[in-house]
């Protein structure tokens, strides 16, 4: 499973952690993805949604 949402394409961020020396280290920032169940053109999926997308009422949650 790819760590990208589904809806609005929101995916992995890379960049760097600065310690107080300032040491760079590279670091990832993910998405917080909900495996949902969502009716997709009348059909129902599985899919990978962020929080962002479910909170908004992007999705429409099948029962």
């Amino acid at each position: 499973m790819a760590k990208k949402c589904e809806i609005c394409e929101k995916g992995v961020k890379t960049g760097f952690k600065i310690s107080h020396s300032h040491i760079r280290t590279k670091r990832k920032w993910t998405p917080n993805l909900q495996p949902v169940k969502a009716d997709i053109h009348g059909s129902i999926r599985r899919i990978s949604v962020c929080t962002r997308c479910l909170k908004s009422g992007k999705v429409k949650r099948a029962l």
